[in-house]
């Protein structure tokens, strides 16, 4: 009985560990990729994303990575779309990009969910961003994913 508990606490060790494992994000590397119903070319694109999207990887297929992103949704993408570089989206509306890592900051721009970003420097709970067109500012951790 004892030898099968510590059989079952392994399984359960190197299942959870292989989970964490699998849990990688990477970023759309391209200005615009199509995130398709399957792992080839010839399944349907369900939908586009721009660059810097972040993706959470589930599943690798060959070259084709399944991914669910910050609302949930899955998709595959082409693994020469993706990047490593640390990226955020924005998960509200109306949220304040600043000059500066602070609310006392001035408001540069507005953005609604949705809208990705790279990041280029973090400072406490605010991060450095650029958007793939160039606008650039500080937004606060809790206002991402």
């Amino acid at each position: 009985m004892k030898q099968l508990l510590i059989s079952i606490l392994a399984i359960i060790v190197t299942l959870t560990g292989a989970g964490l494992a699998q849990a990688q994000r990477l970023s759309v590397a391209a200005d615009i990729a199509n995130i398709r119903s399957g792992p080839d070319t010839g399944n349907a694109v369900i939908w586009q994303v721009e660059k810097y999207h972040p993706l959470e990887i589930v599943k690798k297929q060959g070259d084709w990575y399944l991914f669910k992103d910050f609302e949930g949704d899955r998709g595959w993408i082409y693994k020469s779309l993706l990047t490593d570089t640390e990226t955020v989206i924005v998960k509200g509306d109306n949220c304040n990009v600043r000059s500066g890592p602070g609310t006392d900051n001035d408001i540069r721009f507005t953005v609604d969910n949705g809208v990705p970003f790279k990041v280029l420097e973090k400072k406490d709970v605010w991060l450095h961003v650029i958007h793939a067109d160039g606008d650039e500012g500080w937004i606060h951790r809790s206002l991402v994913w």
